[in-house]
């Protein structure tokens, strides 16, 4: 007995084993990378010289503008600065300024322009400034607090959290300003009045 196999006998070119893939032919995804590399060459997409230019532009202006804020900064100044000084200048103060102290602990050598003396800080602190011959304070009243220091009479004019306070010595004449930052503690306060006590004549409180 003859057994007879019904399965067809594969061709020539047709393997069983090939499978067909789907999606994009071979031919098609050519194209496709032919389109790219024609319109932004083979290296991708290019950004514009104009682009460029102003990539690197932008962060030089903010630098630069960095630069010019702080040179053109005005230094920082302290209350005592800033009050009105007397409408008469007094002799008495040159020779105030002439009997200071040259230094306080942690502070540099005394810097003199005109009326005003500053002794900077050793460190990032803020510097011990004098004033000579400002006005009369004029929240100056029967009720202020005064502080006495070796033996001088000081009114608080300004408090600055963090900072300082600031004095005026209102019991000799020409009235005296001083900033004492927090760094500076009792010290040069102490020794400024023993000065003020020799070099200036005692006066009455003015209460305006």
């Amino acid at each position: 007995m003859v057994v007879t196999d019904d399965q067809p006998t594969p061709t020539d070119g047709d393997d069983p084993r090939e499978e067909t893939s789907g999606g994009d032919s071979p031919d098609s995804a050519a194209t496709e990378s032919d389109d790219l590399s024609s319109r932004y060459g083979s290296d991708g997409p290019r950004l514009s010289p104009a682009l460029i230019a102003t990539l690197v532009t932008i962060p030089v202006l903010v630098i630069a503008g960095f630069i010019a804020f702080a040179a053109l900064r005005p230094d920082p100044t302290t209350p005592v600065e800033s009050y009105a000084a007397s409408e008469s200048a007094s002799a008495d103060c040159a020779k105030l300024i002439a009997a200071l102290p040259t230094s306080f602990d942690g502070f540099g050598d005394k810097q003199v322009t005109g009326s005003t003396v500053k002794w900077p800080s050793d460190g990032d602190g803020e510097p011990v400034v004098l004033r000579c011959g400002i006005s009369r304070p004029t929240e100056l009243s029967p009720t202020s607090n005064l502080q006495v220091i070796n033996p001088v009479q000081w009114f608080i004019t300004d408090t600055v959290e963090g900072a300082g306070q600031a004095y005026v010595c209102v019991d000799h004449r020409p009235y005296v300003a001083m900033w004492i930052p927090v760094n500076a503690g009792n010290g040069p306060i102490t020794d400024v009045s023993a000065v003020i006590a020799t070099t200036l004549p005692r006066a009455p409180l003015d209460f305006g």
